[in-house]
């Protein structure tokens, strides 16, 4: 979690160390601020290193609404509010807002922490639909594969191998793995089928084609090298 920093919000010294040293128990890099205007200072200054924030309703200077909506104008960064108020209206109102979670206080640390896991787990997942591998970019979601800024066609079976082979990166797998997990339990066909594929990829990966690998008496690695 060392890399991940989250900053604390909040107009009470106590409520900020209670939520830090929990927080810090886990890893996590910790940022704070005492009212709304220092919060959006701290923001502005370390915004593109801040992963989540915590953020108190009912502040002086600036309340935890006026915070949101300024940090909603161009950032997505996950946001879980804190408020002493724990009305249904309030609720929704935040949620309308672009709040992700929203904890009534009391609340306990330990529940927070599990919260704040589940976020970044959440949101981490959804910014890495898009993932770059030295030039080869694949598109989960769109199921797409472009070179170098430009889309390659692919069949079905072609870019299941290729993201299979991307999503175990400088491991080396065997063509019986590689059938078990592309062709799945049930084909029984000659493993050779494997490396008529791999040649169609590599072709139409051009130049980045050489990052598949060819591993003597086992099968294929993936590898980006330049």
């Amino acid at each position: 979690m060392g890399d991940i920093t989250v900053l604390i919000v909040d107009d009470e010294a106590r409520m900020r160390k209670l939520i830090k040293d929990f927080l810090m128990q886990k890893g996590f890099n910790i940022l704070e601020a005492a009212d709304g205007e220092e919060a959006l200072k701290v923001f502005a200054e370390n915004e593109n290193k801040i992963s989540l924030i915590l953020l108190d309703v009912m502040m002086p200077k600036l309340d935890g609404w006026s915070v949101l909506r300024q940090i909603r104008q161009n950032s997505k960064v996950p946001i879980i509010m804190l408020t002493a108020r724990g009305e249904e209206q309030d609720e929704l109102f935040g949620f309308e807002l672009g709040v992700d979670e929203y904890i009534s206080k009391p609340f306990s640390p330990k529940i927070l922490v599990a919260r704040v896991e589940a976020i970044l787990k959440r949101t981490n997942i959804a910014s890495k639909e898009v993932k770059d591998f030295g030039g080869i970019v694949i598109d989960s979601e769109g199921r797409t594969v472009t070179v170098d800024g430009k889309q390659i066609e692919m069949s079905l079976r072609e870019y299941e191998l290729l993201k299979y082979l991307v999503d175990n990166e400088n491991i080396a797998l065997s063509r019986d793995k590689i059938l078990n997990n592309v062709w799945n339990y049930d084909y029984y066909g000659d493993s050779r089928t494997i490396d008529s594929h791999i040649k169609k990829i590599r072709h139409k990966l051009g130049k980045k084609g050489k990052y598949i690998q060819t591993i003597r008496g086992i099968g294929y690695k993936f590898e980006v090298k330049n």
